[in-house]
């Protein structure tokens, strides 16, 4: 498995150590990136090949990761195009961006899987929503599984559209997490917690919870009901949150996400 990887970000970097680590030899793996720190950085720390443009040499790689800027993938791909072979495997972990604009920026190439992945991938616990085009089969849809099943889970929809609604939940999620935390922490600042005390009771609740939920079949809102006793402190709590209507927010925010990654879409994909 030869990957080359267009982009040497944060991202690119998490797919590129834990491909190695599940024992991709850092000789099959290539990446560009016009930064010089990027590629030092890359060389430095996982012993890889990079350059700062792609060249002849691209082709021989199986698989061509594309983790660089929506607002930038329509000139990189274009500039990638000359380099590319029929047979290889396009990955874009670009949001917003549809596969049959990239296609056309790649001078008509159609195997391309779209993906969005997380930042939890940066510590080997992403998850990462999926689809492919038509012309992608069961080895090329296994060996994109490869590469992004090597930080986190994978899960493919059928539909590209559902990479959209992929990027509202769990893409952006994270950062949803991070507010609940922040939320939380500053309850604790306003009991009369010091900083770490509370930093240290909101995240190791939500690692705990997740984790919980992750181990257990039954759904969220059964475990939910078994910490919430009638007139008790999580009820009051609870009882509160949804007066202020704070599920209801939530679920309208993560529309407003989708909204927004389809009018990425449209707006990118007119280029």
């Amino acid at each position: 498995m030869k990957i080359a990887f267009i982009g040497g970000g944060n991202m690119a970097a998490a797919l590129i150590g834990g491909l190695i680590k599940r024992g991709v030899a850092p000789s099959d793996l290539y990446a560009i990136d016009p930064n010089d720190d990027a590629r030092k950085r890359n060389e430095q720390q996982f012993g890889i090949r990079t350059a700062a443009a792609a060249d002849a040499a691209l082709a021989s790689y199986d698989a061509v990761v594309l983790a660089v800027k929506p607002q930038i993938l329509k000139s990189v791909a274009q500039s990638l195009a000359a380099h590319l072979n029929a047979s290889q495997l396009a990955i874009s972990i670009v949001a917003g961006i549809r596969m049959d604009d990239l296609s056309r920026w790649l001078n008509g190439h159609t195997r391309i899987v779209r993906v969005m992945p997380n930042t939890p991938a940066l510590i080997g616990m992403g998850v990462a929503g999926l689809s492919a085009t038509a012309s992608v089969d069961e080895a090329g849809r296994a060996l994109a599984s490869q590469v992004l099943g090597a930080v986190g889970q994978t899960v493919w929809f059928d539909d590209e559209a559902k990479i959209d609604a992929v990027t509202a939940i769990s893409g952006s999620g994270p950062a949803y997490v991070f507010y609940f935390i922040e939320a939380l922490q500053e309850a604790a600042r306003q009991l009369g917690m010091n900083e770490a005390q509370g930093r240290a009771l909101a995240v190791a609740t939500f690692t705990g919870a997740a984790q919980l939920a992750a181990n257990s079949d039954e759904p969220p809102s059964l475990l939910r009901e078994r910490v919430t006793s009638k007139g008790g402190t999580t009820a009051a709590a609870l009882t509160s949150f949804d007066a202020s209507g704070i599920k209801d927010a939530i679920v309208r925010g993560v529309l407003a996400a989708d909204a927004r990654a389809k009018e990425m879409g449209d707006e990118f994909g007119k280029q």
